[in-house]
């Protein structure tokens, strides 16, 4: 009943909304005389902050139309070029002569499933192209997956990243994969995989970026919750069905929104603080600091479901059995071996103050490829960041991202025979 409480609620609120649009578009209407009056302002801003506080955010737009390559302003392109059920894979294609000529190399950015959209990662994908072949997951909402789509769990993203991996391949040179957060997991499982069965197709590099890899290391407060509750109890309280007329109608699921409590929770006086300047920006009519509001909200409060399965497991085997790192990982029944790499590079990024994945969480992963030379592997933690400055932010454009163009080139390789 939690969604249909959840849905209810926002179609209740509908008139009111409707009605607060309305009154703010009249009292800043040049016709009304006392347009510019305090009252007028304070009143039209308070309508604004209603309406922002309880519409729904739709999946944005990625909205990248061009690059720079070299000094020269280069078209992209979005091209989905390859379809499954919970994913479509993007090619941020740049499209000019300039760009096909430098034959830079593809990467992979596995974008997080956790509870935002792939439009998360926009900075990094914007950062990345200049110097790369972007490829995108952009995974689909849950909540959108009808029924007859089947399920959808760790096992299936692991695989997922195997068959991109392959496609990308098909050009005759293996691809480099960027896990961004949770992804970590399986991507690493993924490689494993691929190098213990010697698939031509496996990555030349792969890129950790504030992975959950092994949560034993500086516990953070979700890794607290995790191991605090049952994963019962995770499925009693946090798992509900889709409610009618939604395309998932009656498919198990973890609701975004309720993800998106527990990450304002994590932050709450910063929030309430940043809506308190944006009133006050809106009563004064800033116009900028209240668009650069506008345009983080509407990112960071458009969230999408996860399929129930995939979330117990993660839940299960990344954050309460410590599968991974503990060397019971299982892949449909098959152990997964990280000591099966030996030449697939592997970098692990942390930010110095990350209060989502702890400072040796990534980093951990090194040493679970004992067969892979010291030359091939990378650890790297920027000072200042936190866990969205890892693979965003100013940060990452100066610092991170020359680091991990540097160590995908260092490490190319072609398809052998």
């Amino acid at each position: 009943m939690l969604y249909h409480a959840y849905e209810l609620t926002h179609a209740a609120m509908g008139p009111i909304r409707s009605a607060a649009r309305a009154s703010s578009d009249a009292l800043r209407n040049p016709f009304f005389p006392f347009a510019s009056s305090l009252p007028a302002r304070t009143t039209a801003a308070a309508c604004d902050m209603f309406v922002n506080a309880t519409r729904r955010y739709a999946k944005p737009e990625f909205g990248i139309e061009e690059t720079e390559i070299a000094g020269v302003s280069v078209p992209v392109v979005e091209d989905v070029v390859l379809q499954k059920p919970f994913c479509n894979l993007i090619h941020f294609r740049r499209d000019s002569a300039v760009a096909k000529a430098r034959n830079d190399p593809r990467v992979l950015i596995v974008a997080p499933m956790s509870g935002h959209f792939a439009t998360l990662v926009r900075g990094t994908v914007e950062a990345m192209l200049p110097d790369h072949e972007v490829y995108l997951t952009d995974w689909a909402d849950a909540r959108d997956a009808p029924l007859s789509a089947g399920r959808f769990d760790l096992a299936d993203y692991t695989d997922y990243i195997r068959e991109f991996s392959r496609f990308l391949a098909a050009g005759g040179e293996r691809a480099a994969i960027m896990a961004v957060c949770q992804p970590g997991v399986p991507c690493l499982a993924a490689a494993s995989l691929m190098a213990e069965d010697d698939e031509a197709a496996r990555p030349a590099s792969l890129i950790l970026m504030g992975s959950p890899i092994d949560t034993r290391i500086n516990e953070t407060e979700p890794n607290k919750l995790a191991q605090k509750h049952s994963l019962a109890t995770f499925e009693k309280n946090v798992i509900v069905t889709v409610p009618w007329p939604n395309q998932g109608f009656l498919r198990r699921v973890y609701p975004g929104f309720l993800q998106l409590s527990g990450f304002m929770s994590m932050n709450y006086e910063r929030h309430v603080d940043a809506h308190i300047d944006q009133f006050h920006h809106l009563v004064r009519g800033d116009g900028d600091p209240a668009a650069a509001h506008r345009a983080f909200y509407d990112e960071y409060l458009a969230v999408m479901d996860l399929t129930a399965e995939f979330y117990l497991d993660t839940i299960e085997q990344v954050f309460q059995e410590h599968a991974l790192a503990l060397g019971a990982f299982r892949h449909r029944q098959r152990k997964v071996r990280p000591e099966a790499i030996r030449d697939i590079a592997l970098m692990t990024v942390e930010g110095e103050h990350d209060d989502i994945t702890g400072r040796g969480q990534t980093e951990a992963a090194l040493a679970l490829c004992p067969n892979l030379s010291e030359a091939k592997k990378c650890a790297y933690v920027q000072a200042g960041v936190g866990h969205y400055g890892v693979f965003h932010g100013s940060r990452f454009r100066a610092h991170i991202q020359p680091k991990i163009r540097d160590f995908i080139r260092a490490n190319r390789a072609t398809i052998q025979g």
